[in-house]
């Protein structure tokens, strides 16, 4: 058994939603959840990695010793990380690390967020060279814009389809109907998809993913210490937070212009698909073993783009590996059975760790009526602002 993992002990999360209220009621409700899911006392635990949250004053940007301080002071030490949508990963690799420089036995990750009405906009103030506030500013260019562009390249590129975009939708509405912890729970068909308003052509209302509130939290251990309570725990056997190589030829959000390569030829790997590589090189596993993804689904075309990027299918198969069931559940390799961020939306500091709640409870077996069958490797791939890769694998 590889030295370089660390269990997942426990997972709990505070349903996603809007519910106009501080962001520290649903760290410390997620950490709760996920302390009494290992069987463990706020007072075992040694270490927190808290995940920062930019929109709510300056306890969100010492998010550790906010929750720490919510749960009681008990001396544990602590560290806060931000890496914009990365930023649950990195939050999640901090607390490994510490275990396994034998620093603790017991970390816990938590991540929470408060988000405003509508898209995200950049934080207030006047920064010139700040390329977030530049790209609002200068440019007009929200979230979607993006989304609507990377959608059009896949059109352009790989013949895609709006009709294959609302498909993802369909899925992943079937997918969340059942889990208790996502904010939409309807299920849509490919015509109400299609028939929402267009937010950023070609995608629509539904195709998008909304801004929410939630939070998330997981306890990890050193496997020494995990086995003296569970028989067969989850472990986490990677974790990859990986940049980008230059030149990036692909934009990236906030930037508005890629890297030339004129002079310098394209890495042999783009960014994205350098971020689960490194976790399935660090695993010493490949695409082929995976039970399930979750994947960060900002609009429903990013999803099919996922497929491709973690290894799933070759460039350009993306639909027909959606067309034909393989990611749906009871499919080969179902990706976000969670329902996804079309089901959550975004709590940015929370969603690398929901996305490994959800692949605990699937390894676990205990998934409900989204369970997959026999799941034995999953991974979650995400990606923040600026750079910032994210992919954690777990397997039993």
């Amino acid at each position: 058994m590889s030295s370089k993992e660390v269990a997942v002990l426990g997972a709990g999360m505070h349903p996603w939603g809007k519910w106009g209220r501080n962001f520290v009621e649903y760290g410390v409700h997620a950490a709760r959840a996920a302390l009494a899911d290992a069987g463990l006392a706020w007072t075992d635990v040694q270490f927190v990695a808290g995940g920062d949250t930019m929109r709510n004053g300056y306890p969100g940007y010492v998010a550790a010793a906010t929750f720490a301080q919510a749960l009681g002071w008990s001396g544990a030490q602590v560290a806060s990380t931000y890496g914009a949508c990365a930023t649950g990963a990195q939050a999640i690799d901090l607390a490994r690390a510490r275990i396994l420089a034998g620093l603790c036995d017991v970390a816990l990750v938590v991540g929470a967020d408060t988000t405003p009405k509508g898209f995200f906009a950049p934080t207030g103030g006047e920064r010139k060279t700040d390329p977030d506030w530049q790209r609002f500013h200068l440019l007009g260019a929200t979230n979607p814009i993006y989304f609507g562009l990377y959608a059009r390249r896949r059109m352009e590129i790989y013949g895609a389809t709006p009709r294959d975009f609302a498909q993802v939708k369909v899925k992943n509405s079937r997918h969340g109907f059942s889990n208790p912890n996502a904010r939409y729970k309807k299920l849509y068909t490919i015509e109400e998809v299609m028939g929402s308003p267009i937010v950023s052509d070609p995608l629509r209302l539904l195709d998008i993913c909304a801004t929410s509130d939630g939070g998330a939290a997981v306890v990890l251990t050193s496997m020494d210490f995990a086995r003296k309570r569970a028989t067969k725990p989850v472990r986490i056997a990677a974790v990859s937070t990986v940049t980008p190589r230059y030149p990036n030829t692909v934009i990236e959000m906030p930037n508005f212009a890629t890297d030339s390569a004129v002079g310098v030829a394209a890495p042999d790997v783009p960014f994205r698909d350098s971020i689960a590589r490194g976790a399935y090189e660090q695993a010493g596993i490949g695409p082929e073993d995976v039970s399930l993804a979750e994947v960060y689904d900002l609009s429903t075309a990013l999803e099919l783009d996922w497929y491709e990027n973690i290894g799933l299918c070759k460039p350009g198969d993306a639909e027909k590996l959606l067309r034909d069931g393989v990611t749906t559940l009871g499919g080969r390799q179902p990706v976000n059975t969670s329902g996804g961020l079309g089901c959550f939306g975004e709590a940015i500091p929370a969603q690398a760790i929901s996305q490994l709640c959800e692949l605990t409870w699937q390894l676990r077996g205990q998934a409900g009526e989204r369970q997959v069958k026999n799941a034995k490797v999953g991974v979650a791939v995400n990606q923040g602002l600026f750079g910032h890769g994210s992919a954690v694998l777990a397997k039993v």
